[in-house]
């Protein structure tokens, strides 16, 4: 049979930026399959772009929502643009398989439609929303609150009904597709988003990024109410101030809606020498800062929607043989394994610390920073993930692909990578050792 197509629709960021949708999409098109993707334009991007054979049709994005009815708003705009697009996309070509990712979960609508054509409906289970509602605001009260929290709750339920497969991120999101989605377990594929650790890869360090210190430690992910990166700034506060750590600086590395207000925070609190806000970045910012940095940050607070959510961040630390400190969470406990050190959630006298005592201790540093990036070249690549991810699609096609990987592992020799940046030879023991002990600006 002729190859695929698979139609993959997002929302809440543009791809390639959302890298696990890139990855997916890669995966794909290595295999066999054609893939279009429908997501909201990024700064600069065109309306139409075919990116390593990637059709890649985009929207402009909504202004930043407020309130219920914003949300509401939001929701119907990016639905209605995406549902136009996908009529443009069948134009080109009939697609086999429609994949969404959430949030939100209203997709199921459009798949019903497409359905009477034959179309079949992945859904890639990104967030909990139910749970993200509860992680903001808390139990509801009041009856709208009990009204919004229903609601997220039956488009939930819809999503999973209407799928004909789902791909969860981790088992505690395979076990709510059971449960709560009644999604038979034959029906549902874990598929982690695990970091190419061929790609991932760290480089030497830039002393220029640590601005003056000689640490300097990172974080890297988006910056809502929910993940707790004021908490980041209460950390550099107390290091630099309570503890007259001046030679620590800290890089924030993403953005989000708390980004504007945490950069005033900073200000008022006369951080501004010792923390940078880098806005959004791209994967060569990304791999000169994870691997020029001391250590990185995981400061996810205790929630409904944390503690069962994987962080990608904690991965791609590792990738970057950069030990890692968290508040103890259980999935990134699942993920980072004994590669981190833990804190107790919400201690963030105890985090503070933490960190110090991990910035002094150059021969621990060393051996979580190697004992990660091993621990993630063995059991979280994407590898294996991707393997699982196109075996969802063969099975509801019936197409023969040859797999995400159809000429095996690439070797990871030394060298430069596409930026000009030198290679760490992590495939040598010794080499990625002393790289993961000696990285700061001594």
């Amino acid at each position: 049979m002729s190859a695929p197509h698979v139609l993959i629709i997002v929302q809440n960021l543009p791809v390639p930026l959302d890298r696990r949708v890139w990855l997916e999409c890669r995966a794909l098109t290595a295999a066999g399959y054609e893939v279009s993707v429908i997501c909201p334009k990024g700064p600069g991007d065109p309306a139409y772009q075919l990116l390593d054979g990637v059709h890649l049709y985009k929207y402009a994005p909504p202004p930043q929502a407020e309130g219920v009815l914003g949300y509401a708003w939001e929701f119907l705009y990016c639905w209605v643009r995406t549902a136009l697009l996908s009529v443009k996309v069948r134009a080109r070509r009939r697609f086999h398989v429609m994949q969404a990712c959430n949030p939100p979960d209203t997709y199921w609508a459009l798949a019903l439609l497409w359905r009477l054509g034959g179309v079949k409906f992945v859904f890639d289970h990104h967030d909990l929303n139910p749970e993200v509602f509860l992680s903001r605001f808390g139990e509801p009260t009041g009856a709208a609150g009990k009204l919004q929290y229903r609601i997220l709750k039956w488009l939930e339920r819809r999503t999973f009904r209407t799928a004909d497969r789902v791909t969860s991120t981790n088992t505690s999101y395979q076990k709510i597709a059971w449960t709560r989605g009644s999604v038979p377990p034959e029906h549902t594929t874990v598929v982690r988003s695990g970091p190419d650790t061929t790609v991932m890869r760290p480089v030497e360090g830039v002393d220029e990024l640590r601005r003056g210190g000689k640490h300097l430690v990172a974080y890297l992910g988006i910056m809502g109410p929910q993940d707790g990166v004021d908490g980041v700034l209460e950390v550099a506060r107390r290091v630099v101030f309570d503890r007259g750590r001046t030679d620590v600086r800290f890089a924030l590395l993403g953005f989000g809606d708390c980004l504007e207000d945490l950069k005033k925070q900073a200000t008022a609190w006369g951080l501004d020498p010792y923390v940078e806000f880098t806005g959004r970045v791209g994967p060569e910012q990304i791999t000169r800062y994870l691997s020029t940095s001391s250590a990185g940050l995981g400061p996810d607070p205790l929630s409904p929607l944390n503690d069962v959510s994987t962080m990608n961040k904690t991965m791609e630390y590792m990738a970057y043989a950069l030990p890692v400190v968290s508040y103890r969470l259980t999935e990134t406990v699942v993920s980072a394994g004994d590669c981190a050190v833990y804190v107790e959630p919400g201690d963030v006298e105890a985090f503070t610390t933490s960190l110090l005592d991990l910035l002094d201790d150059a021969e621990r540093r060393g051996r979580l920073g190697f004992e990660g990036r091993r621990r993630c070249e063995a059991e979280l690549d994407w590898r294996p993930q991707a393997e699982n991810y196109v075996a969802v699609f063969d099975g509801l096609t019936g197409f023969a692909s040859r797999g995400p990987f159809p000429d095996g592992r690439p070797e990871l020799t030394p060298g430069t990578d596409q930026w000009g940046n030198k290679m760490i030879d992590v495939s040598d023991d010794a080499v990625l050792r002393a790289f993961a002990v000696n990285r700061t600006g001594e």
